[in-house]
């Protein structure tokens, strides 16, 4: 008998073209014994006929009413506009030979939908244009015609000005705030390291700024809840930087796509882009929180189905959004002691999955979502995420597990696979979460996943931080594989300290391997960013036979002393990295350095993801070869170290004015293109790169790295500051 595709089991060791064949295969026709459903958006009455479809509840009662055969429910095309989730759960499931399968009917498209139209819109005097929310609907997210407008914000407020303390900021005044006429509409967006926090304004008393609760205190220190005792990542840290903007005030509606919710009117204002008719335009707003909840579901298979416009409405109140790391948050005014973010809450998701066996959700569609696109999590085994496609998304796109170290059988995650999936730009709004996070989990599949243009890091997997609670737990022998992860990490977002693969916890058995990673937080704006990143207590971790490249910081990185027992052997990279912490830890047999990657290693770059893709070449470094010198060192730090093939170690003169440092090609070459990658301090600003032909000025810090393009024949190439000043550099490369 033909069945739908079951859960796929995958592991490191499968063959690519052989699981690639299966997850490829068409869906498998109903069997004589098969009782087939369909649902329509205009579905009634109980017949679920393809001439006289149901709802998607009449559907899903009358497959419960078929114990003895396997159900297909057929969703015809179109949008399915739900007020609450379509709930299924064990009464809805297969199990003992039989199968339950919800899936889009030939050649249709259905699609599940939290969001509502907002409509009525009038022009106003200043080219804006206004209109009613439908009663009940909060607009924190827009979408004109499928494209995401962006909440009205402001510049970006040094911490001079907005200083935040434990109980509110100051620089009401300076940034114009206390003149606004509905300040308590607005928001602080601040990002701290690898956190993000999104407060409402309550109040504004002179140039005092106080904060809605328990949003400020959940991201401010002394709660002893926002994480392991040493953190220093809180609103009022040290490591805080400053406002990266306010948001949702009409003062700040000054770019076309922005717009503002007015809460006392209930009405949302809109600058249009160019050749935007918000007369003819479709706006939606997200609404409904969840879309479809599995909750206790087995042996069922989702396949086909499209998720947009879901909700996520906790960041609107006053719990705010104190985000703690990975798109997980701190919620509640009190809570148990604990350092270890066992805790922390997840953010809402269009599809969830709670406790579910032999569960698959195949060939989905997740876009334009106000939080994140699926969670697997309370104990979920055997069930996968495959072949699907995630796209702005304002949360992460993929949480499984949870945050309990020790949970019990029941509810532990095991045997879970996620797979063939394609994230693109998730993270929009909180930009601290990544694309796949996994918490305690045993025996994860994570492979072929293709993830490009995010925030923060990419696939993250466990979780604890080296706390007591987290030393021991059920993690183990899970494999991150074959995935393609590009453009992670990027600069614009100012979240730092994580990787394109990021890891935390003791992981006896993990295998992170084949994974092609290229360009992790490539233009930095401060030593940072990372490849491969064993976090803290991350332990007995095998990283082998990936492709790392263009990585702004570390292509590996194992800095902690009991991150213990970890293996890189096997990779290729253009740059070095410090060898690994902790006893037992080794790097053996890698190749770093490069300026070309060997055809091994491109057949592996080029297999990764789930689609395969371009790989980017490195380029001949002329420089590698070339003779360094520099106008003076200090101490130790000598001029060639910026041509070792590593972004880890630095030269150094003294400040002094105009501090040189250049190289000797040996020969006049034709040049297009010199990379400057800044020291660890970021030291070298304010500098010309003087070539035969020509200067070039660079205001401000180099990045790691400043790219220039360039014609010029020259011999040489230095680095000169243009005033008093250093010139330090961990690498410089010249490129024909």
């Amino acid at each position: 008998m033909n069945r739908p595709m079951k859960a796929v089991r995958l592991t490191a060791a499968a063959s690519a073209a052989a699981l690639a064949a299966l997850l490829a295969a068409p869906t498998a026709q109903a069997a004589p014994d098969t009782r087939t459903l369909y649902a329509a958006t205009n579905g009634q009455g109980t017949s679920c006929t393809v001439s006289r479809p149901c709802t998607l509840e009449g559907a899903r009662d009358a497959a419960r009413a078929e114990t003895g055969r396997d159900v297909r429910v057929l969703l015809k095309g179109g949008t399915y506009e739900l007020d609450e989730p379509l709930r299924l759960g064990a009464a809805d499931s297969g199990g003992e030979g039989r199968t339950v399968t919800w899936t889009a009917a030939p050649d249709a498209d259905p699609v599940l939908s939290g969001g509502r139209d907002i409509t009525g819109w009038t022009a106003n005097a200043d080219g804006t244009w206004t209109a009613d929310a439908p009663a009940g609907v909060t607009p924190r997210q827009l979408f004109v015609n499928g494209e995401r407008a962006v909440r009205a914000r402001g510049e970006a407020c040094a911490p001079s000005v907005c200083d935040a303390t434990k109980t509110g900021m100051t620089g009401a005044n300076a940034t114009g705030i206390a003149t606004w006429e509905h300040p308590t509409d607005a928001e602080a967006v601040i990002r701290v390291r690898w956190r993000n926090y999104h407060c409402r304004i309550a109040a504004v008393s002179g140039d005092i700024l106080t904060f809605a609760q328990p949003c400020w205190t959940n991201s401010a220190s002394g709660t002893n809840r926002t994480g392991p005792a040493w953190d220093s990542t809180t609103v009022d840290s040290t490591r805080y930087s400053g406002v990266a903007f306010f948001e949702n005030a009409p003062e700040l509606l000054d770019n076309p796509g922005e717009f503002t919710w007015n809460s006392e009117a209930r009405t949302v204002t809109y600058l249009p882009r160019k050749g935007e008719n918000m007369g003819s335009a479709r706006t939606v707003t997200p609404h409904t929180e969840q879309l479809l909840v599995l909750d206790g579901a087995h042996d069922l298979t989702v396949s086909g189905i499209g998720f947009a416009y879901a909700a996520y409405r906790r960041p609107g109140t006053d719990e705010g959004y104190a985000g703690m790391q990975a798109g997980l948050t701190l919620t509640g005014a009190t809570g148990p002691v604990d350092h270890a973010g066992r805790y922390y809450t997840k953010p809402s998701a269009a599809v969830t999955v709670r406790g579910g066996r032999h569960v698959v959700i195949d060939a989905a569609r997740f876009n334009r979502l106000g939080g994140a696109g699926a969670i697997l999590e309370a104990g979920t085994k055997d069930s996968s995420l495959t072949r699907s496609a995630f796209s702005d998304l304002s949360s992460g796109a993929i949480y499984v597990g949870d945050t309990e170290p020790m949970s019990g059988a029941e509810l532990t995650g095991e045997r879970n696979t996620v797979a063939y999936n394609t994230i693109s730009r998730s993270g929009v709004e909180y930009t601290d979460s990544v694309g796949i996070w996994a918490g305690y989990e045993a025996e994860l599949a994570v492979d072929h996943n293709t993830l490009n243009h995010l925030p923060y890091s990419g696939i993250s997997v466990g979780w604890g931080w080296n706390q007591p609670e987290a030393q021991k737990s059920v993690l183990r022998d899970n494999k991150v594989t074959a995935n393609r992860i590009t453009n992670v990490m990027e600069v614009a977002h100012e979240q730092h300290d994580g990787g394109a693969i990021y890891t935390q916890g003791a992981q006896p058995g993990t295998v992170l391997s084949g994974n092609y990673i290229n360009r992790s937080a490539f233009g930095n704006t401060e030593r940072d960013g990372n490849g491969i990143y064993l976090d803290e207590q991350s332990s007995h971790i095998l990283v082998e036979k990936n492709v790392i490249t263009r990585i702004g910081y570390k292509w590996v990185s194992n800095w902690a002393g009991y991150g213990i027992e970890n293996t890189a052997r096997l990779n290729w990279t253009d740059t070095a990295a410090p060898v690994l912490s902790g006893r037992g830890s080794v790097m053996t047999d890698n190749l770093t350095g490069l300026d070309r990657l060997p055809a091994e290693a491109l057949a592996v770059a080029a297999g990764a993801g789930a689609h395969g893709g371009p790989v980017e070449h490195l380029r001949t470094d002329l420089a590698r070869t070339g003779t360094a010198t520099q106008s003076s060192t200090d101490g130790t730090s000598t001029a060639e170290r910026a041509l070792d093939a590593d972004t880890n170690t630095d030269t150094r003169t003294p400040a002094e004015p105009g501090a040189w440092w250049q190289v000797d090609l040996g020969d006049t070459h034709r040049v297009r293109q010199i990379e400057i990658w800044n020291n660890a301090s970021m030291t070298t600003a304010d500098f010309d790169v003087i070539t035969q032909d020509g200067t070039i000025h660079v205001d401000g810090k180099s990045l790691r790295p400043t790219v220039l393009n360039l014609d010029s024949s020259t011999r040489t190439v230095k680095i000169m500051v243009s005033g008093t000043g250093r010139v330090a550099l961990s690498q410089v490369l010249v490129h024909p």
